[in-house]
């Protein structure tokens, strides 16, 4: 496993890469942390689930998720991946994007024992985690650094691995093109989120704002995101 290779990259969306990499017509699939639900959408229209459990740990966005009316397939839960209330063996895929290095560090070889728990054995578990390169990072490790909690998360999917629990299918490096249309929209994307309890100091809001808007261009500032994608998969006949 690789917690970066700059050699590797391909140019794409995680959703197009996960079509590649898994079947999920008619799965159950498990979300944990799925934010503002894009992937959970994506997950039912464009790849095929019959059922996805959703869970988020930030009240505010999970109202707002549950306020959503056009996802039957999807019930939101709240929930963190350290504590998953689902029966054993309940599940024909765990996919986590962008949220493993959300959960304590102290909570991960728990979190990833408890996705091995609810998944069926041969079912695979695929996460999709940011990596620490690249102009976009640079400009987002000035909002957060992460550096530690990253390296944490592929440690603990490492030790995932190695325990025999699960083995590694496939690894990815994906770089997501994405347009941020002015610095009023990646505030609001980035800066003014309901799970940061505290406001960022004014000082730093304009070091960051200086750095962003050397990127802009006529029609927007346009990263290229760098993702890995791990896809492990539950051995069959281990508890």
């Amino acid at each position: 496993m690789r917690l970066n290779d700059p050699d590797a990259y391909q140019t794409a969306t995680d959703i197009a890469l996960l079509a590649e990499l898994l079947d999920l017509r008619g799965a159950r699939v498990l979300e944990l942390g799925c934010g503002a639900a894009v992937a959970t959408r994506a997950l039912v229209e464009q790849l095929g689930a019959a059922e996805v459990v959703a869970t988020e740990v930030d009240a505010t966005q999970l109202a707002k998720n549950c306020a959503i009316t056009d996802l039957p397939q999807v019930r939101f839960v709240v929930g963190g991946a350290e504590a998953i209330g689902a029966p054993d063996a309940s599940f024909d895929a765990v996919l986590m994007f962008k949220s493993l290095h959300h959960v304590p560090v102290a909570q991960l070889d728990t979190a990833l024992a408890e996705i091995h728990r609810v998944l069926k054995p041969g079912c695979p578990a695929c996460f999709i985690e940011p990596v620490y390169w690249g102009e976009f990072n640079a400009l987002m490790a000035m909002v957060h650094e992460e550096r530690a909690e990253r390296e944490a998360a592929f440690a603990a999917l490492e030790r995932a691995v190695a325990s025999g629990r699960f083995v590694l299918e496939a690894q990815r490096f994906v770089q997501i093109p994405g347009t941020i249309a002015d610095w009023d929209a990646f505030a609001e994307r980035y800066l003014q989120v309901s799970y940061r309890p505290d406001p960022i100091e004014a000082e730093r809001v304009a070091r960051i704002r200086a750095a962003f808007e050397q990127h802009l261009t006529p029609t927007g500032a346009h990263f290229l995101k760098p993702h890995r994608i791990d896809l492990l998969r539950r051995q069959p006949g281990l508890v």
